[in-house]
């Protein structure tokens, strides 16, 4: 009984730490990574604005190739929505809607979680062309955590910069071929 007493107040006093780590963390998180393609920018920017093509790169639709997808509108254009629902718990359910297009220059994304959990982030993607045959992407993702979910910002900059990392490598590839 004794024994029993301890792990429970354990396990108390570990929750309620973390519950105190929670109160002095950031709720808003951005992370951005970017890459440079050899391609000029009309070329990156004209494959990066259809939703669709994240079929081929992304890391987080490529954890579920047979998640079940629907499309809402015209691919490229404001107001365009892809929404997936997956059964594998690392792919989820959600929508991302292009809510702004910059014709060359940026493509603005909100993404709305459902499942494993609930959130929204901004993902936008800039291109800058560094040379005739060069540009640099930037595909970063911002939002806020609620308390107490905000705990998991400590870990979420690590994380999802290295999913961005392979997705945007995996870009790199696909265009540069």
């Amino acid at each position: 009984m004794n024994i029993l007493l301890i792990i429970l107040s354990a396990i108390v006093g570990l929750i309620a730490l973390l519950l105190l780590i929670a109160l002095f963390v950031k709720k808003d998180y951005v992370i951005e990574r970017e890459i440079t393609i050899g391609k000029p920018k009309a070329d990156v920017f004209n494959y990066i604005k259809h939703l669709k093509n994240q079929d081929h790169y992304s890391k987080w639709v490529m954890t579920d190739p047979n998640m079940n997808k629907t499309f809402t509108g015209t691919d490229g254009t404001e107001g365009f929505i892809y929404a997936w629902d997956s059964t594998n718990k690392a792919a989820g359910k959600g929508e991302q809607e292009i809510k702004n297009i910059t014709e060359g220059e940026r493509l603005d994304v909100e993404v709305r979680f459902e499942k494993p959990f609930a959130g929204i982030a901004n993902t936008p993607m800039i291109t800058e062309a560094i040379h005739a045959n060069g540009t640099k992407l930037k595909w970063g993702m911002n939002g806020r955590s609620k308390y107490p979910m905000n705990l998991m910002n400590l870990f979420m900059a690590k994380m999802l910069g290295k999913d961005l990392e392979t997705s945007l490598t995996n870009l790199k590839i696909i265009l540069e071929k």
